[in-house]
């Protein structure tokens, strides 16, 4: 596991946006260094290549491009309206409102042990809402992951109780920019 690669330079941060005083931080600049992005993959694969799990989840859209890369069966968490088949629900909060993910019922199996990959994490609502839609289904989420944490949005608060692991965190001063 190549340790001192730093990750930071490789991540575009896009000032005003999505809009003023928000400094974004891009992963598509992770996905077009293959070093970034293959970085990424070791760290995974070092962090959660000797656990125990029966699948893969992620979250729409970024996650899937990490999560695909475990070799193990991949379970698609999307918004809502997006899957065919017959499924779970689960409503959160956001900023300004509320939003809905779901899950395919058939393609979980209760009793099976899942790790969550999103690309970033920020208030850690959408990876809550995930979890609790997976727990209905009687599956264990064992771990969190995400390639970027920002820790001072406080996700740590709102996903207590599970492992979550980022490979690089920005804190408040980072973001004003």
């Amino acid at each position: 596991m190549k340790k001192d690669f730093d990750l930071d330079k490789a991540i575009r941060k896009v000032p005003n946006f999505p809009k003023p005083g928000i400094l974004f931080y891009d992963i598509t600049s992770i996905l077009i260094n293959p070093q970034a992005f293959q970085y990424c993959l070791d760290q995974m694969a070092s962090l959660y290549g000797q656990e125990k799990l029966d699948a893969v989840c992620a979250i729409e859209s970024r996650g899937f491009i990490f999560a695909a890369r475990f070799g193990l069966p991949f379970i698609l968490i999307r918004k809502k309206g997006k899957l065919p088949g017959e499924t779970l629900r689960q409503e959160f909060s956001l900023e300004y409102g509320t939003d809905t993910i779901e899950v395919h019922k058939a393609d979980l199996k209760p009793g099976w042990h899942v790790i969550l990959v999103d690309d970033l994490i920020a208030t850690g609502g959408t990876l809550k809402a995930a979890c609790q839609m997976l727990e209905q289904a009687m599956v264990k989420v064992n771990a969190i992951f995400a390639v970027i944490g920002l820790p001072f949005l406080k996700y740590e608060e709102v996903l207590k109780g599970y492992q979550v692991r980022t490979l690089i965190n920005y804190d408040s001063e980072e973001i004003k920019g």
